[in-house]
This record gives C-alpha cells, sequence and structure tokens, in this order.
C-alpha cells in the first residue's frame, strides 16, 4: 500500500521532512502532495490525481488543512483509509471556516495576517515560537519560517463535500497543546468521524517534533487497511 502525505495551508511537502525518513528507514512507500491553496476544490482535484496516478491502494495522510482534502479525495476506489494528523475532518456542507467559528479563538489568531488580495499567511516573529510552536527545535524554526506561505480565503470559505470518514476506516492523531487547531476542536472532529483517536503532547507542528509517533500511526493504519482489504 502506498501513502500520500497532503500538507496544510501556508505549508509545502516539508511539513513532512522529519517523517519521511522514517518511513524511508521501514520500507514504506509514499509521495507528497504539492498543492497550490488557491481553493479547496482546486487542492482535491490536484490530490485525487496524485492517487489516481498511483498503482496501488493508497493510505491517505493530512495535517491541519490537508485533512479538509483528503476527507474529500477519500472517495477514490484506491484509497483504503484515511489518517489525520491535528487536521481538519469536515462534514458535508461544511468549511474550516465553519469549523472554526464554533469555537473561542486559538492562540495563533493572534498571529494571523492579511494580504491585499484578501489571502491568508501566519506571521511567525514575535513570541511566536514560545506561545504557538514551543516544542519545535531552533533548527526546525528557519525552515519553517522559509516555508511560510500565502493561502487564499477559498481554502477555508470552501464547502466540503461528503466526508470520506463516513465510510473508510479513519484513524486521528489529537495534538494536545495545539495552540492553532483547538483541541477540543480536534477530539469533537475525530469523535463525529469515528475514528480511531490517539493523543499526543504536541503543539500543531505534530510531524516537525513527533515524526516517530506519526509514522508510528500511519503503519498502525497501514497494516489494519490491509488485514481489512483481505478480508473483503
Amino acid at each position: 500500500m502506498h501513502i500520500v502525505l497532503v500538507h496544510g495551508s501556508g505549508g509545502t511537502p516539508s511539513t513532512w521532512s522529519a517523517v519521511t525518513p522514517v518511513l524511508d528507514a521501514r520500507g514504506l512507500e509514499y509521495t507528497l502532495v504539492t498543492n497550490s491553496l488557491h481553493s479547496l476544490e482546486e487542492d482535491v482535484a490536484n490530490t485525487a490525481a496524485v492517487v489516481d496516478a498511483i498503482d496501488d491502494d493508497v493510505l491517505l495522510v493530512g495535517h491541519s488543512y490537508g485533512g479538509a482534502v483528503i476527507t474529500n479525495v477519500g472517495h477514490r476506489p484506491t484509497v483504503r483509509g484515511l489518517v489525520y494528523v491535528a487536521a481538519f475532518a469536515p462534514e458535508e456542507g461544511e468549511s474550516v471556516s465553519d469549523i472554526v467559528g464554533r469555537y473561542d479563538p486559538a492562540p495563533v489568531s493572534a498571529y494571523m495576517r492579511r494580504g491585499e488580495n484578501g489571502e491568508w499567511f501566519t506571521d511567525r516573529g514575535g513570541r511566536f515560537w514560545e506561545e504557538i510552536g514551543w516544542d519545535v527545535p531552533p533548527h526546525h524554526q528557519a525552515s519553517l519560517i522559509a516555508e511560510t506561505g500565502k493561502s487564499s480565503n477559498a481554502i477555508f470559505s470552501q464547502k466540503s463535500g461528503t466526508p470520506a470518514w463516513k465510510v473508510k476506516p479513519t484513524w486521528y492523531l489529537v495534538a494536545t497543546r495545539d495552540g492553532t487547531l483547538r483541541t477540543d476542536t480536534q477530539r469533537d472532529m475525530a469523535k463525529r468521524a469515528g475514528a480511531i483517536t490517539s493523543e499526543i503532547e504536541t503543539s500543531h507542528f505534530t510531524p516537525r517534533v513527533r515524526p516517530d509517533e506519526v509514522a508510528d500511526l500511519i503503519e498502525v493504519a497501514l497494516k489494519a487497511s490491509e488485514a481489512d482489504g483481505d478480508q473483503s
């Protein structure tokens, strides 16, 4: 089975730069998706094209906004399971903004900025690392600052389609000290999705700071999905 890794808003495939060496060491095959972050619809189409080009069954893994993408791509016939890493798991007709708006603002809201065309980006200056990325080591901070990009408002405002988590096996890794996507929000989405849920004490940068545990969950999901396929 092939792993497809989907980054979040403002991110790039380097989101997974600490996870991929672990997957390599375990002999697991994967593909990194690069999404434009222009709209949810466009990112779903791009990721679906990546999945369709893989001549194997697929396990989708999404971080943050990447969870909204895999929620919609997961209906592809070769997708066998979904793994959410501190990620959005929207219901049908629900946007990322709808989810965020139901809760008190996360601490990261103090660092969110708008561009001249309404796009969003994160200001990682000031006390950002102490307050939001408290567990990110200095050697990762510089690369994260360098990769910070802008995301169109459409990725947050466009409504999601029928969620694949209703019909595909689903796992969720909750970050319990997340200042970007509130922990209670994560737990609520995981419960709604009927996900097999585990928790880890990290910030939102879970793939960077706890890559072994992320890889462990991916491997658990792989084995369970493969076993489920063998029985079907």
